[in-house]
């Protein structure tokens, strides 16, 4: 068995490793980047070394850095993780190389699906059902201009050393196929080192289905059933299931056995993942994870393995703890991946200091965390925070399990999607399995919050800035209480939150609230306001509610029901010296890399012409311009980072 175990990532997925590692009694050693010397996952090893700077490419990806944390700290085997060198054939043939066990499949078999373009074409010489495509050699951006033209619209373009959606580009309209084609190969360089792209046939609206499968060095190969991944945004995975709902019997057992059939062609060993895409009643081959997948968790919840146990034992050189006959199935789970992402502001990546984040302690609730209150989220790697795991004995009472696990994180200081993902949860489409990859499209609206601040939150919000009032306050002075002789007095706040402007004015009588008014509501009558540690309780129009808060800096965070608001208290005193952008400026709303500048200064731009693109988080954003005008400045170029709020270029209007 192994005694020490280098894990080479970060964030949740290091963190649930080393839990395991530990319960087997292996000593556990972290790295990290700069970025990440305080993480999570650092405090959770036994040991931790540095990497190097916050950037990827010289830490996380560093593989001499990797390899030599390894040797100095004595650590025996190293496990990838997902993402970063999670896939990467060389990696794995370097820590063989140096005499480290690598907790995955060998290097020829992640050679094998390294490719997607060699993977396609080897998969459908042994009989797996493939989509229709170019996955050719020559790769001119012409020539694969002529092939997706010839293939006909609409199609998609993946990078063929890729994984976990990024890069991927859909082309509805022959307009966007040259841009199209630009951005895929400029990202597919960019996050894999390997420029080269595949053309496939697009399915609007079909499932993403994936099977599990292990194997062990001993020829031995099992699955372990199958998950739905339906529910993406921009091809990233956010809510996952196993098993995949309404799957007909034959066509579970047929897809199953071709997950198989995948594994045994590139000779597999450990955890893998063989990906489909299922259409009307038929299956066709994605690409294989050769890596534990994120969601791996729902997989063990149904049937009660440790899947990263089941890794560590299959490096170690063990035969599968069970055979396929002994693998039971049972309830249904579902996992919500929490991000650091702002669904109103169009899922822009979200960075900074987590004043609030609380994880729900629910029965039947399992939490997959890398971060918690106090830590910092990174601008630096994806998203992810952690994952919300539900387990029942049927699919509707584990979404509803889940939906209210979600209703139980509480985050501040950062935008969240946890509120976001309970809607869906609890939307007839999902729970009707209608769902499909294009539902975030069709019904992104469907799961918007509210469109109007409701008047019982602005009113807590504002019964709230008093509860840390001293509870015996050393002068009347500081009692803060509105009182007037004989008279019923108006105390009125003003907030911004969500986009909009709240007026909200307590009346207060004989020293306590007995009021409020939100302008453009009726009043509302008010009694038996009681502040809690956490929040605040009040008799409103004759109804008890209550609302937790918190308040950070100008920020008063609310939870009320199942919405979280953010209300920006709007302090006059700070109007007169609050700095404006200059006129025609464009600012970034959110942290990044300028990774393509395609306007020079002095060209003339439409409303809409992408500027300038930024890239946070593992995906990329463009600055379009708000109208036509001509480039009067820029400010950043190609490759420079940018924080957020920083002023990109200035457009002189038309």
């Amino acid at each position: 068995m192994i005694k020490s175990l280098l894990v080479a990532n970060r964030g949740e997925i290091a963190c649930r490793i080393f839990r395991t590692a530990r319960r087997m009694g292996a000593r556990t050693v972290a790295v990290y980047s700069d970025a990440d010397a305080n993480a999570r996952h650092v405090r959770a090893a036994d040991e931790a070394w540095r990497l190097g700077p916050a950037a990827a490419r010289d830490s996380y990806l560093n593989v001499a850095a990797v390899l030599e944390a390894a040797r100095a700290s004595g650590a025996e085997a190293i496990h990838p993780g997902y993402g970063f060198l999670a896939e990467n054939a060389q990696f794995a043939a370097a820590c063989r190389n140096a005499d480290l066990t690598f907790v995955g499949p060998p290097p020829e078999s992640i050679h094998a699906m390294g490719s997607k373009i060699l993977a396609k074409l080897r998969m459908a010489a042994a009989g797996v059902p493939v989509l229709p495509g170019y996955a050719g050699e020559q790769q001119e951006l012409a020539h694969l201009e002529a092939e997706a033209r010839r293939l006909g619209l609409p199609l998609i373009i993946k990078p063929a050393a890729g994984g976990g959606g990024k890069g991927m580009q859909i082309v509805r309209k022959p307009a966007e196929l040259a841009p199209a084609l630009a951005a895929a190969r400029r990202l597919a360089e960019s996050a894999f080192g390997d420029g080269a792209l595949l053309l496939e046939r697009y399915l609007p609206a079909p499932r993403h289905v994936e099977v599990q499968v292990f194997a062990d060095a001993h020829g031995n190969r099992i699955h372990l059933g199958e998950r739905d991944c339906s529910i993406q945004r921009r091809h990233q995975k956010l809510i996952e299931e196993a098993p995949a709902p309404e799957v007909p019997a034959e066509v579970r057992e047929r897809l199953r056995a071709a997950a198989l059939v995948v594994a045994r062609e590139i000779g597999y060993v450990g955890a893998g993942t063989v990906e489909f895409l299922f259409d009307h009643g038929e299956f066709f081959f994605m690409e294989m994870n050769t890596r534990l997948q994120v969601e791996h968790t729902v997989t063990e919840a149904v049937t009660g393995l440790d899947l990263v146990e089941w890794q560590l034992r299959v490096a170690a050189g063990e035969t599968l703890p069970l055979a396929q006959h002994e693998i039971r199935f049972a309830g249904h789970a579902i996992e919500a991946r929490v991000c650091a992402e702002d669904p109103a502001r169009g899922f822009l990546p979200s960075a900074g200091r987590l004043a609030l984040l609380e994880w729900p302690q629910s029965e039947s609730v399992r939490v997959d965390a890398g971060f918690g209150t106090g830590d910092t989220v990174p601008d630096s790697y994806d998203s992810l925070l952690g994952k919300v795991i539900a387990a029942g004995r049927t699919r509707e009472e584990a979404a509803a399990r889940l939906a209210r696990a979600l209703d139980e994180t509480y985050c501040a200081g950062i935008a969240t999607n946890e509120r976001w993902l309970a809607r869906i949860l609890r939307a007839p489409v999902f729970l009707e399995a209608r769902h499909n990859i294009a539902l975030l499209d069709e019904h992104l609206a469907d799961f918007a919050g509210p469109a109007a601040v409701p008047p019982e939150a602005a009113i807590l919000a504002a019964l709230a800035l008093h509860a840390d009032a001293p509870a015996a306050p050393a002068s009347p002075w500081e009692l803060r209480d509105g009182f007037t002789p004989n008279l019923v007095t108006p105390i009125v706040y003003t907030f911004s939150v969500r986009g909009e402007r709240v007026v909200v004015e307590l009346e207060y009588a004989e020293g306590r609230p007995t009021g409020a008014t939100v302008r453009g509501h009726e009043r509302q009558s008010l009694a038996g306001v009681a502040w809690q540690p956490d929040g605040v309780a009040a008799q409103l129009g004759g109804e008890r509610r209550f609302a937790r808060c918190l308040s950070v800096d100008a920020h008063l965070y609310l939870w009320l029901a199942q919405e979280q608001f953010d209300f920006v208290l709007d302090d006059p005193r700070t109007h007169e010296f609050t700095a404006t952008a200059a006129v025609g400026g464009l600012t970034t709303p959110l942290p990044g890399v300028v990774v393509a500048v395609p306007v020079a200064v002095g060209a003339r731009v439409s409303a809409g012409d992408v500027l300038m693109v930024i890239e946070a988080m593992k995906m990329e954003h463009a600055i379009t311009a708000p109208h036509a005008g001509t480039v009067k400045t820029l400010h950043f170029a190609r490759g420079d980072r940018v924080p957020e709020g920083s002023e990109l270029l200035e457009l002189t209007p038309e």
